[in-house]
């Protein structure tokens, strides 16, 4: 049996964006966690020529991989453990 109900539940509160926003951390900095001192480091310095964290993706073995985006979004690349940049790495990005 399906139950249907259009309204609004009353014992929802209607909170604001602001509101519903405010405890949670900012995604970028969740990204970041993820990477170790090395990434980081390197990802530091990318952003002062408008490099940006896009994503984590996580290896079979569960190590995390950070994809970045240049200033145009016209290329990509991953930091590897070490923290260097690869450029050439193969990401299905969708």
């Amino acid at each position: 049996m399906a139950l249907l109900w259009g309204g609004t539940p009353r014992w929802s509160p209607r909170l604001s964006q602001e509101d519903r926003r405010r405890d949670q951390p900012k995604i970028p900095a969740v990204l970041k966690a993820e990477l170790n001192p090395e990434q980081k480091e390197t990802l530091g310095e990318l952003e002062k020529f408008g490099w940006e964290l896009r994503f984590v993706r996580h290896d079979p073995e569960q190590r995390p991989v950070p994809v970045i985006f240049d200033a145009e979004r016209e290329k990509f690349a991953v930091l590897d453990p070490q923290g260097h940049l690869d450029e050439g790495a193969f990401i299905n990005i969708r």
